[in-house]
């Protein structure tokens, strides 16, 4: 009996899916595990595999075609089977919108010629009040030359200017100007799948949590120093990411009340940590899970930090590996941001956004010397965490990071 293929939800906030390829064609044979296509999804680009063995008897969607839950992808079957009846009322998708191609110059009909030309206001023969003297015939020259006589000395009887006083100028003539002609253009691009999520997640929590914002400056010269320490004796080498990481995940441990969520009518307080770590990608941003960040050692932490991160930037994360977060952290250091504001990554309460380590005077035991500070500012859900709540998590990662042997307890 033929059956459906038709697009499920491949993870848990999709609602529609793009055709990124498709992998069959009528009249090929496909078995159990077989990849039918593969599916953008607002989280990663996921196989779509056969359920059933058989021929392909139809293809009802092409690469390129957005489609919605349930819409239908194909029909496999016996071959010469009747497969009329999966036809009637089926939801097929509607055929993708026409895109233009990134690399493509702009259409013709898009691009003026747009001609810049300067203008050049009559040459001013005054100075003050009085009039300039010059000739006649040297106030043609300086006008077809472009020459200011108000800067020209004249050898004539009283200061006259004449013409031999303007044979020696530099001329600056309008017509030796060259002409530039530029080109209007545009391009399109399809919003991808996990864009359109970022934009609905971030906006939802922009609009639905009051956010407001506690900045600390900490003093990095300790994590400095202990991080050079480690990197020259242990296997795998710690970044300073890695040092927030484990720096949130104890201070949330000694603020427990930070790491919660806002359920409407309660309020949930999780007792395990589950740190989630924002990862630039071509499309967007995706924010692979650290569980038990506070439980595991620096070195667990980098080496899995460094494989989601890769995971991430190669498209071959799981929508589980970026799943149940209780505290996001979101670090722009390395792009030499020294501060910024992130917007709450739900359903946390809090996220922290961590600058770059820049070098500036500071007071140690009294005397002013360089010191290598670091500025981070988390952003709060004012319906779950007050101010008092907020600033005594950050003085308990303050204390952390300046005393970084507490990361190796």
């Amino acid at each position: 009996m033929a059956e459906a293929v038709r697009l499920g939800r491949m993870t848990d906030t999709m609602e529609e899916g793009f055709l990124a390829e498709v992998s069959m064609k009528v009249g090929d044979k496909v078995k159990s595990g077989d990849t039918l296509a593969e599916i953008e999804t607002d989280k990663a680009t996921l196989p779509l595999e056969s359920y059933v063995n058989g021929t392909v008897l139809f293809v009802a969607a092409k690469k390129g075609d957005t489609l919605k839950i349930g819409d239908l992808i194909g029909i496999i079957g016996k071959e010469g089977e009747d497969y009329s009846g999966l036809l009637n009322g089926a939801k097929v998708a509607e055929p993708a919108k026409a895109q233009v191609d990134t690399a493509a110059p702009a259409k013709k009909e898009e691009v003026k010629e747009v001609e810049v030309v300067e203008k050049t206001e009559e040459i001013s023969t005054t100075s003050g009040p009085e009039r300039l003297k010059a000739s006649p015939l040297a106030r043609v020259i300086a006008k077809e030359k472009g020459i200011d006589l108000t800067h020209v000395k004249g050898s004539g009887e009283e200061g006259r200017i004449i013409k031999r006083d303007l044979e020696q100028q530099a001329t600056f003539s309008v017509a030796a100007i060259p002409q530039f002609t530029g080109k209007e253009g545009q391009r399109d691009v399809r919003v991808s799948q996990m864009r359109k999520a970022i934009a609905k997640r971030l906006l939802e929590s922009k609009n639905s949590a009051p956010h407001f914002y506690l900045t600390y400056d900490i003093n990095m010269d300790a994590a400095i120093a202990l991080r050079t320490q480690l990197n020259a004796i242990w296997p795998a080498k710690v970044s300073f990411n890695d040092f927030v990481i484990k720096a949130v995940a104890l201070a949330l441990r000694q603020n427990p009340n930070i790491n919660c969520s806002w359920l409407g009518d309660t309020i949930r307080y999780y007792d395990h940590i589950h740190i989630g770590m924002a990862v630039a990608v071509e499309d967007g941003l995706l924010v692979p899970v650290i569980k038990f960040a506070d439980g595991k050692s620096m070195q667990q932490i980098s080496v899995e930090a460094k494989a989601f991160a890769e995971k991430a930037t190669s498209k071959k994360i799981m929508p589980q590996d970026m799943e149940g977060n209780t505290f996001t952290i979101s670090n722009l250091g390395m792009f030499g941001i020294d501060e910024f504001t992130a917007i709450i990554n739900p359903p946390d309460a809090c996220i922290l956004a961590v600058g770059g380590i820049r070098q500036e005077p500071g007071v140690v035991n009294g005397e002013i010397k360089v010191v290598n500070k670091m500025k981070v500012t988390m952003s709060c859900d004012h319906r779950v965490v007050d101010g008092a709540s907020g600033s005594k998590f950050l003085q308990s990662l303050k204390k952390i990071l300046e005393e970084p042997l507490r990361l190796l307890l």
